[in-house]
């Protein structure tokens, strides 16, 4: 596992570009498994700006994302299929037919998730994902406690996860109690890995999770057995560990 220090959400963004567009420039058939969250907004801002600046071409790539609420309408607002179209789709040259989320407006859901997890494999499995990491460790939407073993499956969302989540809705008894998301062993088999923190409330978490063995408790910590991990994070992430470890490199 890598650890790169940034001074700010903005250059956490710019780095994190980078590493896509490289992949996209070396590999144009690449597949490429995306996050949502106010976490890689930045990420595919850039990723756009470049695209009209260098018309770098997603023409061939693939991309499958992480999750999507259990019951919400793909025209919601908080739906991460508007999510995607308003941060990234609608504004570069990726083939509608080569965008992949789960299918979760109607049951039946545990269908829809094994067929999720059959169509990453199909695709040859996801050359890069893009994470973020939840103040309680989850990655994608595995809570602690999940299994390690755990494929794309439905979810039931962490008390926690909702809160965080509520902002993104009128109110937090509307925020979906369930997610269908790739299970953390789906997400170990991707070929390369980047985890983007951004901001104060990670502190904790980033800390814990660098100080910690590997645990289900902390569903990330599973990343340190991964051989292709990088951790992209801000200093506001960091402060924790960097105050009582003194440097992020081990």
């Amino acid at each position: 596992m890598r650890w790169i220090e940034v001074d700010n959400y903005e250059q956490m963004s710019e780095q994190a570009a980078a590493v896509v567009i490289n992949l996209v420039k070396e590999k144009p058939e690449a597949v490429i498994g995306l996050a949502t969250g106010g976490t890689p907004a930045g990420t595919y801002k850039r990723l756009i700006d470049d695209y009209k600046q260098n018309t770098t071409s997603y023409e061939n790539i693939k991309t499958v994302n992480l999750d999507e609420y259990v019951g919400l309408e793909k025209e919601s607002d908080q739906s991460y299929t508007y999510y995607m179209d308003k941060h990234l789709f609608d504004h570069i040259n990726l083939k509608r037919e080569n965008i992949h989320l789960p299918k979760a407006e109607t049951p039946p859901y545990e269908q829809d998730a094994k067929d999720y997890e059959q169509l990453i494999e199909d695709l040859g499995g996801v050359d890069l994902q893009v994470l973020g990491i939840g103040e309680n460790g989850h990655i994608g939407f595995n809570e602690p406690g999940t299994p390690f073993s755990s494929k794309t499956g439905v979810v039931e969302l962490d008390p926690s996860t909702r809160e965080a989540n509520a902002r993104y809705f009128e109110n937090k008894d509307d925020v979906p109690t369930h997610a269908i998301s790739m299970g953390i062993s789906t997400i170990m088999k991707s070929r390369k890995i980047i985890l983007l923190a951004s901001g104060a409330k990670k502190a904790p978490i980033l800390y814990n999770l660098f100080k910690t063995d590997v645990t289900e408790d902390i569903p990330a910590s599973i990343l340190k057995e991964h051989p292709d991990v990088t951790i992209i994070a801000d200093s506001e992430a960091l402060a924790l560990l960097k105050e009582k470890e003194g440097s992020v490199n081990r």
